[in-house]
């Protein structure tokens, strides 16, 4: 390991915005989140595969009424995003170091308003490990408050279509679904949502920069 790794996790302890808890273990701020950080009833949501958490960052700047929380196993890109919104004075935002199979020993049934899933590894030769696959599913629906949505952003044409097959398949609700978001998206649609939409991972900068084209879905598992 770097040693500005070392120095990165070094630093992210004393960090108030970020969470560690023991892989495998409940952790203690399950069903708390709302209590004993955010210290507000607003909606919870998650983001999971934040790397440096420039999406989670950039919902909470536009959506001061909700708490979101980003959430990956990398902290040495997830501190990036955790410096920032301690720079900021960002209250409504925070990072969980964490690997996605686990995430249910860290919230609470129902306790989740949305799901992000941010350019996620599509895992070409392990169909089970795509985070929007039957068993992650299984996990996000326990998570999930009814109603509650799941979101989809991915230059991967293998993740994509095999995420609209899950949808078919089991009967999902789907709300939007787009092969190519920034060419299809209309002209008068809301200011807000296209700033939301042209928010950019420093995945999505490298693969638009090479001519990729970014898919987007929008739907309900419960």
């Amino acid at each position: 390991m770097g040693k500005d790794k070392i120095r990165r996790f070094a630093v992210m302890k004393e960090y108030a915005n970020v969470f560690e808890p023991l892989i495998g273990e409940e952790y203690a701020m399950k069903g708390k989140w709302l209590s004993d950080y955010f210290k507000n009833e607003n909606p919870i949501v998650l983001e999971l595969g934040c790397g440096k958490g420039e999406y989670s960052i950039g919902l909470a700047k536009h959506f001061p009424e909700k708490n979101f929380i980003g959430a990956d196993i990398k902290g040495a890109r997830m501190y990036i995003g955790a410096t920032e919104a301690l720079d900021e004075k960002m209250t409504n935002v925070a990072f969980l170091r964490t690997k996605i199979d686990f995430i249910n020993h860290c919230f609470a049934e129902g306790e989740v308003d949305e799901i992000w899933l941010t350019f996620s590894d599509p895992q070409p030769n392990k169909p089970n490990k795509r985070l929007s696959s039957a068993p992650f599913m299984d996990r996000y629906r326990k998570l999930l408050k009814p109603g509650g949505l799941v979101h989809m952003k991915t230059d991967s044409d293998l993740l994509f279509q095999f995420t609209e097959e899950e949808i078919k398949e089991h009967k999902y609700e789907l709300l939007e679904l787009s092969w190519d978001l920034y060419g299809e998206l209309p002209e008068n649609i809301d200011p807000q949502l296209r700033e939301i939409f042209h928010i950019k991972t420093h995945y999505e900068k490298l693969f638009t920069a090479k001519g990729s084209v970014i898919k987007y879905a929008k739907f309900k598992i419960n």
